[in-house]
Formats: C-alpha cells, structure tokens, sequence
C-alpha cells in the first residue's frame, strides 16, 4: 500500500503539472518535457499561494490536482515524435538508459535518506504540511531560501511522504534528458543530442542528485526549458511563449538563488532578437509573479528580501554578517587546498559531495563547438547557468550548466562519430555504481547497491535508514523519549523530515548561535564571563558614555566583541538603570539590553568581525555623574581593543580612557544551573549533543549540576531534558 501512496504521489503531482503546462502552451509547444516544466511552474506558483493562506492540506491539493486535469482534459495530448536516429544507436543506448533509470527509480522510490533532504528540504516540506501552510520561521536559514521546487514536493508528500517527492525530482530528470535529445534532432544533431543525453543521465552525481529531495537537476532542466522555449519564441514569435518564457525565467529563481540570472538571460535574449521593448517587458511582468511572492516573504517576515544572504545590505537580528562572510568563504572552499583541485575533484575523485564522471575532463573540446551556431549558444547558456558555480563549488552546483557543456562537448565529438560513440560507451562503464569506488572516494556521494526491495516496502524502512542516514537513530531517540510539540538544540543537522519536534541547528540563525554560545558560557571555560576589564577615569558629569572598539579589523580575522553585562559607577554607588536611559550598539543593534539585564548569562554580540568603530553606547536621557565602568566578558576575544569617551553637557565628545585594565575572576556559582535555566526560558526543553562538541563532555560528566537529566545515547549523541 505504501508503494503505490507514493507512486501516486509522484504521479499525480506530475500528471497536474503535464495539465497545466498544456493549458499555458496548448498547441506552441508539443514537447512533453517542456510540458511537464512549464506546467510545474504553475502548480508551484498555486502551492504557494495554498500554503499562504494556511490552505495546505492533502484534500485542497487533490482537488486542485482535480481541477487542472478536469480543465486540460481535453489538451492533454502530445504528437508522436518520429525517430531520427539509427537502429545500431537505439539499439545501444536504450539498454543503457533503460539499466541506469532502473537504479534510478529503485533509489527514489526508497527511503530518502540523503543529507540535505531529509535535514531541510523536506523537514520544511513536512512542517508546512504539518502547520498547513507558511508561519513565521527566524531559526532556520533555509526557510528564508526560495522554495519552488519544495512546493512540489509539498504537494508530492501530502499523498507519498518522502519518497514520492524524490520521484517528483527524478521526473525533471526525464524531462531533461528527453528535451535534449529532441533539441538535438530539430537541430540537425540526433546523434549528439542522444550522447549527450546519455551523458547527462548516466552521470553519477546527476544520478544520486535527480533521485533525491533535491533540486539541482530540476534547477537544469529549467534551464534547459528556458533555452529551449528562446529558440522555439525566435523560430514563431508566438506572444504565448512569451509568457512561458517569463514564467520559466522566475521559476529559476524560485527554484534557487544561484539560477537568477536565467532572468538577465531571458529578459536580454528577447530584448535583443525581438527590438521592442513590450516583448521584454511581457518576460519581465511573468517572471516577476514567480519572484515577487519569495522575496516579499523574507522582507515581511525577516527583513530582508534576500536572505539569507546581503545581510550588510538589509540589516536584520535574525542572521549576521559574521556568519555571513564565513558561511560564504566555507562554501568558496569546502575542504581544498587550492582551487586547482576542482577539476579533478568534481570529475574523478568525489571530495565536493560527487562526481560527474572522468569523461567531463574531456570538456576543453566543448570550446570546438564554437565555430557552429548552435555551439554558440550551447556555450553562452553554459556560461550563464555556471556562472555562479563559484559561490558553492560542491559538484552538485555544475549540474545546471552541465546540460549545455554535455552538448557542445559531443558536438565537437561527433565529427568523428565512432569517437563519440566510444566516449559514451566509457561513460557507461565508469559511472556504474560498483566501478566508481575504483577510482572515486568511498565517500562520495552516489548510488550504492540497488534496494528494490525497500522500494517497493518489502522490506521495512528503519533498518535502511539506520544504516544510510547519519544520526537517524538520534531523531528516533527524539521521537521516543521527548514530548509531542516540544524544542530540541543541537549543533548539528539532524534528519528532521522523520520528527515532527522542533530542532533548533545552531548554525540554522543568529538566535541558535546565541544560545550555542549562552550552552558554552556554562561548559566550556574559556565563555564563562570571568574577565573584568574596568575604566576609570575623573569624576564628572555626562551625557552618554561609549565602549569604542579599535582593532584593527585585520588582526582579529573572525572574532566578535560581546559584552556579559556592562556597569556604570559613581565611586562604589552603582548608576541605577533607568528607563530612561537609551542603548545604543553597532553594528548589530539587537540584544543590547542583555548586556544591562544582571544576568552574566546572556549578552550581547557584535554581529560582525573585530573592526575599529563598533561601538556601545548609554544614552542617560540627562547629565550623569561618574567615574568608572566596568565590563564583565569572557576572555576568548583576545583582539578586542576597547576605548571609552563620554559626551559633555555640552555635547563635545572626548576620551575619558584609552584602555581598560583587565582583571581575571572566579566561575561565578551556579553558573551551569543558571545556563539551563536561561536555556529553558528561551523554549528549549532537550538538548542533543554530538560527542565531540566542545563542552559536551561537561554536561555528561556534571548532569546534577546543570539540573539536566539524560535521556539517552544513540550513535554518538546524548539526549538530555532541561529542569
């Protein structure tokens, strides 16, 4: 039963998307996989206009579903396409095919047990399902993301779950590869498109990718639609396909951040062919209804349009610059030495999260192709789709422009038809899954084994997963031994598509890094807030006084300032805080007030890397008399450099202290109670801890003193509920 609630799934989501790509196109585009793309930029757009409306639940999408196939009823059909190519070439490409869709579908149709899907994609998936819809989140980076492929898998997983909104993804993957063969044949090129077809298909990262909740390989055959819809506009000049283009163009850039300059491409290549201005405005208008919708969520709900990233552009509490800028350079390097390493990398070896297969070395020649019109277009949408591969060079990034490079590539193969043919044929034979490990890394990501049997739910789920998911068993111990409805911190991603708890990954935010380093003020040493560092200067009255930093920014790399708690002294008199008082703090202005609350728990954080400039500031509402202040901080910011000025009555600004003198202090008592009691207030209720992260093994080994009590251990983690 199982087996076929996900066939259905994926089905009918495909089926409502063919409906719909048939009533936008009708008869200016008969390909089913331009078909099936264009359609699923409409179920997409309808999803979410669903979901905002707290609509999301499994009858609304089987009546929509309804509905569109009801409406195209009589559309739905698609004319036979004549075979170009030669018996011997069918004869030995369609065995090849037919063996690689087979381990395709097997691995889709199993438990998704991929990384990134089951941690975000369709943890978010299963939590609008859940919710019915879109509610605020400020703790997950990934909710800030455009989701257009999340839409349909969305509308998969109502009937399939998880499974259902992998297959949904393969069957971009067939609208893919069907596409380039018959751009091939209109073209003139049957041969080379049907290699280049294979190439792609069979590729092994494609492969892994196309079967997962993933949406690379969805994010290339948009790309590739869009191509193709340029070429057919150019040939009729149809103003539907106008509209089919805008709307492809946007949901490029609902499907993922790194494909928005399909839009620039669409916009210019219709500017430029057509030399009026209303035909680009038509792209422009359609494109912007796939766009608009995703960047005015995130200005609504988290103040910037385009987070989680440009985050020095549009302020806002929920994600820094400092993560920022080192999330980015992490994704510019993953693990390299140098970047000369890449070739070989997402090609032979595996280390960026896949390969596409050793032939892709061979893609210098791709630059022959150039001498033919159509190479010349292969190459400029390569160089669009792949322009952005810098950003985040996993493997997986070069699967959009990887279509267009697989056809210039044969292209200039296919002078010498036995050459290419050969080159296929290597191809095939690298990329099957037992021969990768032969020259691949063993942990690259790919296919291993063929689990037809957990495909067809022969065989129970738990146990694949157990052994193909990292830290399933962590989010079983989750679902076991915690309350329905409650939060969980951790520090690591989890799979959390199989809870239906809240987890709070601490890198997902700037509130979960906040509380990862309130966890740390308590378990590790060096965060306790035992460093005093004390102004003192002549007695006088004041307007304000400011914390002034002036390190330089480039001794102190990626080190913030953070203030535990900040005192202002009249002799031994404390200044009492008072509501009149106003605190000021650059660059981050949130969470100022943790730094005047008495609690040496929280505090407050900069926001951004060491630079002279930061700056806190009390405004006293009136003049002030003092002589003194004091920090208290923890001593792991060991290029901060602070200077303290005031503001006279008369509102002149002048140094009252070029340094403060630091003074080291005991733990305070109580600290790791009072660690877990501000834990609890924030709204955590557990704690999953990894083995190896820093301070893990204080709470293991002090549990009484926390007031934390463990609740288990699975697979290197331990469980722990908050008093």
């Amino acid at each position: 039963m199982q087996a076929l609630l996900i066939l259905f799934g994926a089905l009918f989501t495909v089926a409502v998307s063919l409906a719909c790509g048939r009533m936008l196109l009708r008869e200016t585009a008969a390909d089913i996989g331009i078909t099936f793309v264009c359609g699923a930029a409409i179920l997409s757009f309808a999803v979410f206009l669903i979901a905002a409306v707290d609509a999301a639940y499994p009858a609304t999408f089987l009546a929509l579903g309804t509905a569109a196939l009801w409406l195209a009823r009589r559309q739905i059909r698609f004319r036979r396409s004549k075979p170009a190519t030669r018996k011997a070439v069918l004869y030995v490409l369609l065995p090849l095919f037919a063996a690689y869709f087979v381990i395709c579908l097997a691995h889709a149709m199993a438990p998704e047990a991929s990384p990134d899907g089951s941690a975000y994609h369709l943890s978010l998936v299963a939590r609008y399902l859940r919710e019915h819809g879109f509610h605020r989140i400020t703790t997950n980076i990934y909710a800030d993301l455009s989701q257009g492929i999340e839409m349909l898998f969305l509308f998969a997983f109502a009937f399939g779950k998880h499974s259902a909104a992998a297959l949904v993804h393969l069957a971009f993957l067939l609208a893919l590869v069907w596409q380039m063969f018959c751009y091939g044949r209109r073209e003139g090129f049957p041969f080379a498109g049907a290699y280049a077809a294979f190439l792609v298909f069979a590729s092994p990262v494609v492969g892994i990718d196309a079967a997962s909740a993933y949406n690379d390989v969805a994010v290339a055959a948009i790309a590739f639609t869009l191509f193709q819809l340029l070429r057919l506009w150019e040939d009729g000049r149809q103003p539907r396909m106008l509209v089919a283009i805008g709307l492809i163009a946007g949901f490029a850039y609902a499907a993922k951040y790194t494909a928005a300059l399909a839009i620039p491409y669409a916009i210019g290549y219709v500017a430029w062919k057509s030399r009026r201005w209303r035909d680009a405005a038509i792209v422009a208008c359609c494109a912007s209804l796939l766009i608009v919708p995703w960047i005015a969520k995130d200005w609504i709900w988290v103040q910037n349009p385009l987070a989680p990233f440009f985050n020095h552009w549009f302020p806002n509490p929920y994600v820094t610059t400092a993560f920022e800028k080192e999330y980015r350079e992490y994704l510019t390097h993953y693990e390299l030495s140098s970047l000369r390493q890449i070739p070989l990398e997402v090609t032979t070896y595996g280390k960026l999260s896949g390969l596409i297969g050793p032939v892709f070395l061979l893609t210098p020649l791709a630059l022959l192709s150039i001498f033919r019109r159509e190479g010349r277009q292969l190459l400029l949408a390569a160089l669009v789709f792949g322009a952005t591969y810098f950003t985040n060079i996993g493997t997986r990034f070069l699967i959009p422009p990887l279509p267009f490079v697989a056809l210039a590539m044969v292209l200039a193969l296919a002078r010498v038809p036995a050459i290419a043919l050969a080159v296929v044929l290597v191809h095939a034979w690298l990329s099957w899954p037992s021969i990768v490990p032969k020259y691949g890394r063993e942990d690259a990501w790919r296919f291993r084994g063929l689990p037809w049997r957990e495909a067809l739910r022969i065989r129970p789920e738990e146990p694949y997963l157990m052994s193909r998911l990292p830290f399933y068993g962590a989010v079983r111990l989750i679902e076991k031994a915690t309350r329905p409805g409650s939060t969980i911190f951790t520090t690591n991603p989890l799979p959390e598509s199989y809870t239906s708890r809240r987890v709070l990954v601490e890198y997902y935010s700037t509130e979960n890094q906040i509380t990862g380093r309130i966890l740390r003020t308590g378990s590790v040493p060096e965060d306790a807030p035992t460093l005093r560092l004390g102004f003192t200067f002549p007695r006088q009255a004041m307007r304000a006084v400011r914390v002034l930093e002036t390190a330089a920014a480039s001794q102190s790399g990626s080190e913030l300032w953070s203030i535990h708690e900040l005192r202002i002294f009249d002799g031994r008199r404390e200044l009492p805080r008072q509501s009149r008082w106003r605190l000021r703090a650059r660059p981050y202005a949130w969470g100022i007030q943790n730094a005047f609350d008495n609690s040496l728990v929280t505090f407050w954080i900069s926001g951004d890397s060491l630079r002279p400039g930061m700056y806190v500031q009390v405004d006293f509402g009136g003049v002030a008399v003092a002589d003194s202040l004091e920090i208290a901080t923890a001593p792991n910011q060991w290029h901060v450099h602070l200077e303290l000025q005031g503001l006279s009555p008369e509102g002149e600004w002048k140094t009252l202290a070029k340094s403060p003198q630091q003074t080291e202090v005991g733990r305070p008592l109580g600290l790791r109670r009072a660690v877990a009691e501000e834990l609890k207030r924030r709204g955590i209720d557990y704690l999953l801890l990894f083995d190896q992260d820093l301070g893990a093994n204080d709470l293991r080994d002090n549990a009484g003193q926390w007031g934390i009590r463990p609740l288990g251990a699975v697979q290197g983690t331990r469980l722990y509920q908050l008093p």
